[in-house]
């Protein structure tokens, strides 16, 4: 089996967990070393081989570094999940955001995402295989005045993951996103963390189409 490698912690324990049961070493980056030692105890109490590489998604040295150490630790990155959680100061206004405004949310979710594919991508053409997932709020697809770093950014990061879905299918690497267009909270049928782990699941196995929404959306 090959390594999932978890990007941020938004979804918690729930997609390590899902992608661990199916035997997969599960590689969690963050940038508190206190969580991940949290988090692979966790994992590690249910039998599940965790391992927790602490960096920053607005360092590429430091995310590049983390990932390649996973790859050495636990086996190549067959699986790669984006999804760190946007700050708080990226959802300004948009008549109050400036281009100094835009650089960290840009690096947030652009930069962070092509250097963690760059870097696990070596190790999936050398497979033959590979899931690269992505994970985005609804500003992704609609953007909100009031939220327009991440307005921005995001759209920027689905261009990228769109353009990789179609450059890398003749590879056997499949890239998908899920948009939850809302919170994630344990008691929603759909947003659920365990929801959104198995739908990521699916999306990983079943190897689709690129876009895919938690939520149903209108007709």
């Amino acid at each position: 089996m090959t390594t999932f490698a978890l990007v941020g912690a938004g979804l918690g324990l729930a997609s390590a967990r899902r992608f661990g049961a199916a035997g997969h070493g599960v590689a969690l980056i963050a940038r508190s070393t206190e969580h991940l030692a949290h988090l692979t105890d966790e994992l590690r109490r249910d039998g599940i081989e965790a391992r927790g590489f602490p960096a920053d998604v607005l360092d590429p040295a430091a995310l590049t570094g983390a990932l390649q150490d996973a790859a050495k630790t636990l086996g190549s990155t067959g699986i790669l999940q984006y999804s760190p959680v946007p700050r708080a100061d990226f959802m300004k206004p948009v008549l109050d955001t400036t281009a100094d405004d835009l650089s960290d949310p840009l690096a947030f979710a652009v930069n962070g995402s092509v250097t963690c594919v760059n870097t696990v991508l070596p190790g999936m053409r050398a497979l033959g295989r590979g899931t690269l997932l992505f994970v985005n709020g609804g500003s992704a697809v609609w953007p909100r005045p009031e939220r327009a770093g991440t307005s921005i950014a995001f759209a920027a990061e689905s261009a990228y993951a769109r353009m990789l879905h179609d450059a890398l299918a003749a590879e056997n690497i499949h890239a998908a996103q899920l948009i939850v267009p809302g919170a994630i909270r344990p008691d929603a049928e759909h947003s659920s963390p365990q929801a959104l782990a198995e739908r990521l699941y699916a999306l990983h196995t079943e190897r689709g189409g690129f876009r895919h929404f938690a939520e149903p959306t209108p007709a």
